[in-house]
């Protein structure tokens, strides 16, 4: 990818000179990476439980990405990219998203998920030996380090990562990144409120605890929930997008959370100086206003920030 911005705080590429101006406080972000998790595709799109249309939401997941115009410095997505680890699959899952990311101009960082099987991912989507060896895997974004972990357990569900990972994690760490590091990986070091997913939850957090104590870890991502949570795991920011298959119903009682064909959404990840913002963006059709039009957006920004205050914020005066 070519470089658009240095890490000493020159502003990343921008679609329009209004979306550059800065009318408050904060410059635009550095970096910005386009988190997606949970696509779970099946062999020949079959409807994964007998009812989700995982290719069709993916695609809506795709085409929402795009239609925000924003160029990301990669797409992540955080792990269970197939239902059973199946060559199709994973051949489906590249035929949809490599055009995108191209036209995109931004790398795709795959993440190993509990449903997906190591040999078959490294051979049929990355291209490598099919091994049992942990998918991983470091991207410099323009200062900006990505780190891909892999929290998966060959034949079970939960998660955990073993010493070789983490001491391989913290030899990487050992040198800070300009912007500092993102770690992405499948199974978030969060706890879940649902019963029972804590089962399948990430074993062992401590030792990673450990591993990026002092370091320049600044965010991790994350999946597997299926639903859009956010914490903090060792003082580092935790952000988990939901899936784009299907998500977790949480309006019902926690003993009663079930899947539903609704709620998608992706995250968008702006890298700051000082902050990482973590946004979520729904999957949906629906018709909305239409009062921030870009004409809108232009004539503000050749106001002055005395004349911008006047237009937007101060309020009328009241009768």
């Amino acid at each position: 990818m070519v470089p658009t911005s240095d890490p000493d705080g020159a502003s990343p590429r921008r679609e329009d000179a209004a979306a550059s101006v800065q009318f408050g406080q904060y410059p635009p972000a550095h970096r910005t990476v386009l988190h997606i998790s949970d696509t779970h595709l099946l062999a020949g799109n079959r409807a994964l439980a007998g009812r989700f249309d995982t290719a069709a939401n993916l695609r809506l997941t795709l085409d929402a990405a795009e239609a925000t115009g924003i160029r990301p410095h990669a797409i992540v997505f955080t792990g269970d990219l197939t239902d059973l680890g199946e060559p199709e699959a994973y051949a489906a899952l590249s035929e949809a998203v490599e055009p995108v990311a191209e036209r995109l101009g931004a790398p795709v960082i795959w993440v190993a998920g509990n449903h997906d099987e190591r040999a078959a991912l490294r051979r049929d989507l990355l291209g490598l030996d099919a091994t049992e060896e942990p998918v991983t895997g470091v991207w410099d974004l323009d200062g900006l380090r990505l780190v891909a972990l892999d929290s998966t357990v060959p034949g079970w569900h939960h998660g955990d990562l073993d010493e070789s990972q983490l001491e391989w994690l913290a030899d990487v760490l050992s040198t800070p990144a300009p912007l500092g590091t993102l770690l992405a990986m499948h199974h978030p070091p969060l706890p879940s409120h649902v019963p029972l997913f804590d089962i399948l939850e990430l074993r062992d957090q401590e030792r990673l605890a450990r591993a990026i104590s002092g370091t320049d870890v600044r965010a991790i991502l994350a999946g597997h929930l299926h639903y859009s949570t956010s914490g903090t795991f060792a003082g580092v920011p935790v952000s988990v997008a939901a899936a784009t298959c299907y998500t977790m119903n949480l309006a019902r009682p926690a003993a009663e959370v079930n899947g539903m064909d609704a709620g998608q959404s992706f995250h968008l990840v702006h890298v700051y100086d000082e902050t990482i913002t973590h946004a979520v963006v729904p999957v949906v059709e629906a018709p909305t206003g239409d009062y921030f039009s870009a004409e809108w957006v232009e004539r503000m920004a050749r106001l002055t920030p005395q004349e911008r205050l006047e237009a937007f914020s101060r309020k009328p005066a009241s009768s």
